[in-house]
């Protein structure tokens, strides 16, 4: 019998930690650590496997024993049963995992547990052509890069591979975007695949040395990862004339200091090399002067997964998968308002009403979906009568959003779009290097536009200023950073411009949510029982018991505290 607990860093603030201790504790049989399976919002994930697999979800320290009961009572405990097999649950049922086989099923510590999963039969299969057989196999797979841009990984590395001298590999797992952690499950759950496809990169494109660049808010990631490289030295892995054949590779962590703005390539160079996170014109571009000014392939913790994914099942088998001009799968983190978050491996092409009616179960009760933001804060919002949209690099960005590392997030018709572009715009503000002017002062003149109409003091003429100067942020900053951040504005004006009017001639929030267009007002409804005045925390709510009761509008700072505690529905949000 092998019993697994989800201890991902999902797992373990849902408290799997405790879990597993009990479940070692009291039962007389393997039980292991394992990564994230993807489904957060069942975690903490227990694992019992024996004639039959039983997957537990959301067990806790309190419930625990039950799984313990069942268990020696060699029987199934079917309040916390989810499924004998992740594929009945709906959430998979449309997902192809590729990338993410492993996670949540092998320890991602144990190398023999990878090999017998099929791991490092890529680099094997890789060693037997010669490197630039290897390269030719990434490009008639396919594969584009997978951190935001989609650029063909084979042309990538085709371009160092004839160069002399030093090169160099990143991996950049520098994952700083609002609700996504793709990359972390990957290098929390499987690190080996990520490790094996850099070196499977080495021998390709004859670097010798490679960084992992992530950031230190990243603890688990960096301390899987670290062992992981440690044991794949020993194994002869990495280090000096790897498998006997005569090639050599090197592989460190790099930590940085958690700036979103060193995602991009440049200021994530710049980052290693001990100078300020700020991107550099290009051209030149890496490959050409890169890491301390030598030819340099970054690709990111995708992009190096798939690597070892094509070379183990080959790029024809690979090809097959996705659309015409991307092939393969989309490693997805789904957050937001939606029933079933966590991170899913879909083809690409796959429809976007797909991956949140269909495997994310659509918004929770009580609401409905307004809107998608992909691509992260310099993403773009797409309204529902463009979720028949494939994910694509290309259909996306007709909709005026983008790809991005892969976060998907869901917004519901509880939200306002003008917020929702305000809360990006002060993200992308505050994380801008404040290296070039567009990025550095537009973004804070739109953050300050937005503010204005949020707090009702926007005036017409408004809107077309602020489109013009998105449009000048868009054309005119150094970096993606800058080129992306005015997206969430575009889109939201868009598609949702309506609320942007009603923001600025009605001076009203049709969504309710701006604080500052909002106003609380007891009803005639009310039957004086003072519960909301024994919930306000400013005293603004006054009157006598059976007696309805009344708000001060001056005293109120609308928290909603006497809405969401009023039993007979007398307060009223207008």
């Amino acid at each position: 019998m092998r019993i697994t607990v989800g201890l991902a860093t999902c797992g373990i603030s849902a408290g799997g930690i405790p879990v597993f201790e009990t479940l070692k504790k009291e039962l007389d049989c393997k039980v292991e650590k394992v990564g994230c399976i993807g489904m957060c919002h069942n975690e903490p994930i227990v694992t019992v496997s024996d004639d039959k697999t039983y997957i537990y979800g959301n067990v806790t320290k309190d419930n625990v024993d039950k799984i313990i009961r069942a268990v020696k009572d060699k029987k199934p405990c079917a309040e916390l049963l989810i499924a004998n097999d992740i594929n009945e649950l709906e959430f998979y049922k449309k997902q192809k995992r590729l990338v993410t086989e492993n996670c949540g099923v092998i320890n991602p510590l144990d190398l023999d547990q990878y090999k017998d999963a099929g791991g490092y039969s890529g680099l094997q299969n890789a060693v037997k052509l010669q490197p630039e057989q290897v390269i030719q196999n990434i490009t008639d797979s396919g594969l584009r890069g997978r951190g935001g841009a989609g650029f063909p990984t084979g042309m990538k590395w085709k371009f160092i591979s004839g160069k002399k001298g030093k090169k160099y590999l990143i991996c950049n797992g520098d994952e700083g975007d609002p609700g996504a952690f793709m990359n972390r499950l990957v290098m929390e759950s499987d690190p080996f695949k990520m490790i094996e496809g850099m070196t499977i990169g080495a021998y390709a494109t004859g670097a010798d040395e490679g960084i992992i660049y992530t950031r230190a808010e990243y603890p688990l990631a960096i301390q899987t990862l670290e062992i992981a490289i440690q044991t794949a030295y020993k194994e002869n892995l990495l280090g000096k004339d790897i498998l006997g054949k005569g090639f050599n590779f090197d592989l460190r962590i790099q930590k940085g200091a958690g700036a979103f703005v060193c995602g991009e390539e440049t200021a994530l160079i710049n980052s290693i090399e001990g100078k300020r996170g700020s991107p550099r014109p290009r051209p030149p571009y890496p490959a050409e002067k890169g890491l301390y000014g030598k030819p340099t392939v970054v690709n990111n913790v995708g992009t190096w997964a798939h690597v070892a994914t094509i070379m183990k099942m080959g790029a024809k088998e690979y090809a097959k998968i996705g659309t015409a001009k991307t092939k393969g799968t989309k490693v997805i983190c789904l957050t937001g308002h939606i029933k079933r978050t966590g991170v899913i491996e879909v083809p690409i092409g796959t429809k976007l009403k797909e991956i949140i009616f269909d495997i994310g179960g659509g918004c929770p009760d009580g609401t409905k979906f307004k809107a998608l933001l992909s691509g992260g804060p310099a993403g773009g919002c797409i309204p529902e009568d463009k979720l028949d949209t494939p994910l694509d690099f290309e259909p996306l960005q007709e909709l005026g959003a983008i790809m991005g590392s892969g976060g998907l997030v869901v917004i519901n018709d509880k939200s306002c779009m003008v917020d929702v572009a305000k809360y990006f715009m002060n993200f992308t503000q505050e994380e801008s290097c404040g290296k070039c002017t567009p990025c550095r002062e537009g973004t804070k003149r739109l953050l300050e536009m937005l503010q204005s109409i949020t707090r009702g003091a926007g005036k017409p003429g408004d809107i077309e200023k602020i489109e013009k100067l998105s449009n000048f942020v868009r054309d005119n900053s150094l970096c993606g950073l800058g080129q992306n951040a005015p997206n969430p504005i575009l889109s939201t004006l868009r598609y949702f411009r309506q609320e942007y009017d009603a923001h600025i001639t009605d001076k009203a929030c049709p969504a309710k949510a701006c604080l500052d267009l909002v106003s609380y007002h007891i009803t005639e409804h009310c039957k004086g029982c003072g519960n909301c005045e024994k919930h306000c925390p400013t005293k603004a709510i006054t009157g006598k018991l059976k007696e309805r009761f009344f708000i001060d509008q001056e005293k109120c700072i609308k928290c909603g505290v006497c809405f969401e505690n009023c039993a007979f529905k007398a307060i009223e949000k207008r």
